[in-house]
């Protein structure tokens, strides 16, 4: 059994409080200026109230990356009408990254492959970036918290148990929550590399994900290591609608062997991403607001837009956040 640190019994009472309360009051605005350091070394984020902010990645038709695309390249879908796009910004700024992975016993074969991954994907990020570290089986422990020192995340993604259940949703929920109230980089991420299906939330699959946009959380990268015996449809479908929901991407490794070429693609995903701002004229209307963006530039064929597919507006983020579950 798991013999968890001192924080990771306190993160355990921490899943408690976040399942039992209702969720945080979300911003429905976002950054609009490039974040800066402050003198403490924290990074300010610069609102507008009716402003939102979509992190986009941007893939041609052969599945590579676009980094040469501008302002008038892109066509922002607010509710199906088209809006006004009053700036964009392709930097490598620095990420709150949460690496959520899966400690159930069916992952004892893979762990170490994963582990090895895992901190190569830290090591080819921006090294400003901040990093936790949650292994998760029925319950999700906090084996480090942010950090970009390497040696403390070699530790924490070395605290093996390799037993219990599987409680995704719950964890996906519990790092969100995290996320909103302790990161301090201007772009968040968390990447989840499971095996297999949840069979140990309280919360469903729609509950993750609403209160994920209703946080205006992160974005969600799946690592789904779904080859051989262990494939499941009901877990990849999972996986690709937590990332797909959130504006990431699901990944699907062929075998063991694959692990750190899908690592590598994350973290080149992750620091490539366009942050497109706009005016909206519902963000205090209330509701749910699809959006959608397009990408057309000469010399690219079809252009494919990773995004957030929508966000829940201020005035009905909490008021909402326990009554959509779809």
């Amino acid at each position: 059994m798991k013999s968890a640190p001192t924080p990771s019994v306190v993160f355990a009472i921490l899943i408690s409080a976040a399942l039992s309360s209702g969720a945080p009051s979300a911003e429905t605005a976002m950054q609009s200026q490039q974040p800066q350091p402050a003198s403490s070394g924290a990074y300010t984020l610069h609102v507008d109230a009716d402003e939102v902010v979509l992190n986009c990645t941007v893939l041609d038709n052969k599945g590579e990356l676009v980094n040469d695309l501008t302002r008038s390249n892109f066509q922002v879908f607010e509710d199906k009408i088209r809006q006004t796009v009053l700036s964009i910004q392709h930097q490598d700024t620095p990420v709150s990254i949460g690496l959520l992975v899966d400690n159930s016993g069916s992952m004892n074969s893979k762990r170490a492959a994963v582990a090895s991954a895992a901190l190569d994907l830290v090591k080819a990020s921006n090294p400003q970036d901040e990093t936790f570290v949650i292994n998760f089986t029925d319950q999700a422990y906090l084996d480090q918290d942010f950090t970009s020192d390497l040696q403390k995340l070699q530790r924490g993604l070395s605290h093996i148990s390799l037993s219990g259940g599987t409680a995704l949703y719950d964890t996906v929920v519990t790092a969100a929550d995290k996320m909103e109230r302790t990161a301090t980089r201007p772009r968040k991420a968390l990447i989840i590399i499971s095996d297999g299906d949840d069979n140990s939330s309280k919360l469903t699959l729609g509950d993750a994900i609403h209160r994920v946009q209703d946080m205006q959380g992160p974005i969600i990268y799946s690592i789904g290591l779904l080859f051989g015996g262990d494939k499941s449809r009901h877990a990849k479908r999972d996986l690709q609608q937590l990332s797909s929901e959130t504006g990431g991407i699901a990944f699907f490794p062929g075998s063991l062997k694959d692990i750190d070429s899908v690592a590598a693609e994350v973290a080149r995903d992750i620091r490539s991403q366009y942050a497109i701002a706009y005016h909206s004229p519902r963000a205090f209307n209330g509701g749910y607001h699809t959006v959608k963006v397009e990408a057309r530039a000469q010399g690219h064929l079809k252009l494919t837009v990773y995004t957030r597919s929508g966000y829940f507006s201020k005035q009905s983020s909490s008021r909402n956040a326990k009554t959509n579950s779809k």
